[in-house]
């Protein structure tokens, strides 16, 4: 019997997408169109394959609109931040179009004797890229734009909340003029996933999602020494400084704990403050925290939506109730917030103080807006706790001092440090986590290594 995927909207519950999911026969007929389609696409010259990225960008630009509500609908983002994501995701491909002659380009070695040396990167062949809901469109261009630059095919597997966005990508490479078969969408259940995974048509998975999900990834490609890049779990840190400019801190760790309603990799999950600008960075963020809206995210003065569903919001209640039996105090008031009701999506934003790291919402990842801030008295102190985690993906160092941020910084386990700044990716750099955040890079120049392999030439010129 047929297999159905149903988007379920977090706004009022109704059915904003119902797809047939992919069978084994779809699965194996996409597999061979994509080598067919990359056997002839590897030989398109780079240029040509910048050219076509362009053209989506132009395409996507176009349905800005349309595809922003589109994504409120099927995640709750409100629709006054979602235009945003569709100018990102154009952002980063047309950086990574930008890079890509310099990236792909062959490295020639110096002349030894009779000898010729270089070394070219070829493409690795059907990449399988498995993006999630929380920033759908972003998440999936890290690898789906790179890949197909580097002369890749790509399969898109996109998570059951937003399945639209898949479909989206897939019409506008289609205006673009993309060949084909190089880039594909197949919504597909676990199973056929990991099915997909394990099959010989598949060269390469990039993975966005949880720790879990990502173990069973890394699992199924080991078994066929197949590469992977694997985007994981965050609980990501941030320290400030004595000498932090306070209201740019304040301002900018509020927007980065609970934009998008906390759900992000790299948004803000725990704050660690210096003693002496403790209380005044406490009172500021309270206020800035009490002024977010609440509601329906289609209505453009709301500025905090929905969680994608209420178990998610519930797990982020249980965890503050937790952090309250042990002492923790939750400064907002949730009856501010109308809205939020228990058993629902909607959850009001919270931010809790006498926290320590015994407490689940200062060391398990919440993805949801709340957020503990701790107490510090010194670097030293910061330093520790804010590496005493599984997770590393970023983290974050407000102060007037670049020199004291670098030799911070060098001290933390994280993919990315920053100063000043937070939840943001900046496409010119590696985005990479180590322990739990996960393995590999995307983006910048260094994404591209991951996405072709090196082939030596060693030619003997005839004497």
């Amino acid at each position: 019997m047929p297999e159905f995927l149903r988007t379920v909207s977090p706004i009022d519950g109704r059915v904003v997408a119902e797809r047939l999911l992919a069978g084994v026969a779809e699965l194996r007929t996409a597999l061979a169109a994509a080598r067919d389609a990359q056997a002839s696409w590897r030989s398109c010259p780079v240029r040509e394959r910048v050219a076509v990225v362009e053209r989506f960008c132009q395409a996507m630009l176009s349905r800005r609109t349309e595809i922003a509500r589109e994504l409120t609908l099927q995640m709750g983002r409100p629709v006054r931040y979602t235009p945003l994501e569709v100018d990102r995701l154009c952002e980063r491909a047309r950086h990574m179009a930008e890079i890509a002659e310099e990236a792909l380009a062959p490295l020639a070695l110096p002349p030894k004797d009779a000898l010729r040396r270089f070394i070219r990167r070829e493409p690795v062949g059907t990449v399988l890229t498995i993006a999630p809901w929380n920033y759908p469109y972003l998440t999936a261009v890290n690898s789906v734009v790179p890949a197909i630059l580097a002369g890749n095919a790509v399969l898109l597997k996109h998570s059951a909340q937003t399945p639209l966005c898949a479909e989206r990508f897939a019409q506008a490479f289609a205006a673009a003029g993309l060949p084909s078969g190089v880039f594909q969408v197949l919504h597909l259940s676990h199973e056929d996933t990991d099915r997909a995974i394990r099959s010989p048509g598949i060269d390469f998975v990039a993975f966005t999602g949880s720790v879990e999900g990502g173990t069973k990834v890394q699992r199924a490609a080991a078994e066929r020494f197949i590469g992977v890049n694997l985007e994981l779990g965050g609980k990501d840190p941030a320290y400030v400084r004595a000498d932090a400019n306070l209201a740019h801190a304040v301002e900018n760790l509020v927007d980065g704990a609970f934009f998008n309603s906390g759900q992000s990799c790299c948004g803000i999950e725990r704050i660690y403050v210096h003693e002496r600008v403790y209380e005044s960075f406490v009172e500021r963020a309270v206020a800035l925290v009490k002024a977010y809206v609440l509601g329906n995210p289609l209505e453009e003065a709301t500025t905090l939506g929905p969680m994608v569903r209420a178990s998610a919001a519930d797990f982020v209640r249980e965890q503050t109730a937790e952090a309250i039996r042990k002492g923790a105090r939750a400064l907002v008031d949730p009856k501010l917030f109308p809205s939020s009701a228990a058993g629902t999506p909607y959850l009001a934003p919270q931010i809790l103080v006498d926290v320590d790291h015994t407490m689940r919402v200062m060391t398990e990842e919440s993805f949801g807006p709340v957020v503990g801030i701790m107490k510090v008295r010194s670097d030293d102190e910061a330093v520790a706790l804010m590496n005493d985690s599984v997770y590393d993906l970023t983290a974050a160092i407000w102060t007037s001092d670049p020199e004291a941020a670098i030799r911070i910084g060098d001290r933390i386990a994280t993919g990315t440090c920053f100063m000043n700044r937070c939840d943001y990716l900046d496409p010119a750099l590696a985005w990479t986590g180590v322990k739990h955040s996960g393995r590999g890079v995307s983006l910048s120049v260094l994404g591209y290594q991951h996405l072709t392999r090196p082939k030596s030439f060693h030619l003997r010129l005839a004497t």
